[in-house]
């Protein structure tokens, strides 16, 4: 019997995998996420007890495995997923936080919040229909988020005689889809999430497929944590001055690592002001240490006594961020009022809030066919589109393409703190696969 001690031991050498499922209205979404939780032993026994009653209750003979995971009454009772879930489940080689998000077109705010962290997407589509419009818009907005993998889970196989040409020619469409998005890995898994197959266990209907299930592809994905190899960047968040008699001179500027590593003796840079100085020692949990890594959070104590507050950004001196105060961003918007041109917002990015004004909404993206709506003049919800913000102070902000962390930023009512958009510094896809042309439109997308 696994004790807790070995529990938690295996636990921490175990990597972890964050990931965002999406598909469209009755693709089976939430049914495949409950079989993926049941089959890999993810579900105690009250949640599968008060499934199996449920189930009861609706006159089904086998228990609903999609309710273990829409949570909400109206989610229960329309059978579609309204908010995001996130769940937390292990096995033996891997742990993982399943973002299950909405995959209808009105939550699509929803699934950006979702994926926005992911490092995996599981897009889902009916083999019955194949690749439809909603399918396209979750490899849209997976490669706006520049989700690094993507697995397209063709699911009710069952429905279609687990027929191999289906399969191929479902797959083939999506993966030329995704790929011209820029998205660098697709995978595609044939699935019945219903009755299990290629889910957790391999299929015995689907011996034309050599390939990993579900489970296995999640567990064996290459995931990179490693933050160090990116560029560094130290957000300050607080000031401590204690001013005792044991520390009466201590400066010390605390918060959390977003990326690379930092040394004692390294030359920096505080941004937006440009000074320079040199990290004279570096605290973490009550200890001098020499080096410290994303995503610690530690004590930086400079050399210099020079200006540093809450919102300024320590980087290498050598590899210091452009400071702008035009910043030209993707966004999508969450908030049910609209965003609209000449309207002054704030701009949090990391730690830093300021004060900035929409300067032109140059277009909307329609993600049914990636098409440009020019100058709509405002956004709505779910709406995803270009922007240009002008800020009152200058900001350190690194491209989305470059640093997730510190590429993105939010606006937000500064009447009520309401959240209103989710902005992703620089261009909207990845560079185009090489031989293929670009627009010569300076206001195209970048595909």
């Amino acid at each position: 019997m696994t004790t807790f001690a070995q529990h938690a031991e295996q636990l921490s050498t175990t990597t972890l995998l964050r990931f965002a499922t999406a598909g469209s209205v009755d693709d089976g979404k939430s049914t495949l996420v409950g079989r993926l939780l049941h089959d890999s032993k993810s579900v105690l026994t009250d949640q599968l007890e008060a499934v199996e009653h449920a189930s009861r209750n609706r006159g089904q003979e086998a228990p609903d495995l999609a309710l273990l995971t829409d949570g909400l009454r109206a989610e229960r009772e329309q059978g579609i997923t309204i908010d995001v879930a996130y769940r937390y489940f292990a096995t033996p080689r891997r742990r993982f936080i399943l973002a299950d998000t909405p995959g209808h077109v009105q939550y699509t705010r929803n699934m950006v919040t979702g994926a926005s962290t992911a490092e995996l997407a599981v897009v889902l589509v009916d083999a019955r229909n194949g690749v439809v419009e909603q399918t396209r818009r979750h490899a849209a907005v997976a490669a706006l988020l520049r989700v690094p993998h993507v697995v397209l889970a063709v699911n009710k196989m069952d429905l279609v005689d687990y027929a191999e040409p289906v399969f191929a020619a479902i797959a083939e469409e999506f993966t030329a889809y995704a790929a011209s998005l820029g998205v660098p890995e697709i995978t595609a898994i044939p699935i019945s999430a219903l009755a299990g197959d290629n889910v957790v266990e391999p299929s015995a209907h689907m011996d034309w497929y050599g390939g990993p299930t579900v489970l296995e592809h999640l567990e064996t994905v290459p995931v990179s944590h490693d933050l160090t190899a990116c560029h560094a960047r130290f957000p300050v968040q607080y000031v401590i001055r204690p001013q005792t008699a044991e520390h009466p001179d201590y400066r010390g500027y605390a918060g959390q690592i977003a990326a690379g590593a930092f040394r004692v003796g390294e030359a920096v840079i505080v941004l937006p002001s440009g000074r320079t100085s040199t990290i004279a020692g570096i605290d973490a949990l009550g200890e001098s240490v020499d080096i410290a890594w994303a995503p610690q959070s530690v004590t930086i104590r400079l050399a210099d006594d020079i200006d540093v507050s809450r919102g300024d950004l320590i980087a290498p001196a050598d590899d210091a961020p452009a400071v702008t105060q035009d910043v030209e961003a993707t966004v999508c918007h969450v908030a049910d009022q609209p965003l609209a041109v000449g309207q002054r917002v704030l701009l949090k990015h990391t730690t830093r809030t300021v004060k900035a004004i929409v300067k032109d909404i140059p277009s909307r993206l329609t993600l049914d066919d990636l098409s440009q709506h020019p100058a709509p003049g405002r956004l709505v919800a779910n709406d995803i589109g270009r922007v240009v913000v002008r800020t009152a102070e200058p900001l350190a902000l690194d491209t989305y393409a470059d640093s997730r962390r510190t590429g993105s930023f939010l606006l937000i009512d500064p009447a009520d703190g309401t959240t209103l958009t989710a902005g992703m510094a620089g261009e909207a896809f990845a560079a185009t696969a090489a031989g293929e042309e670009t627009a010569d439109d300076d206001t195209a997308w970048d595909f």
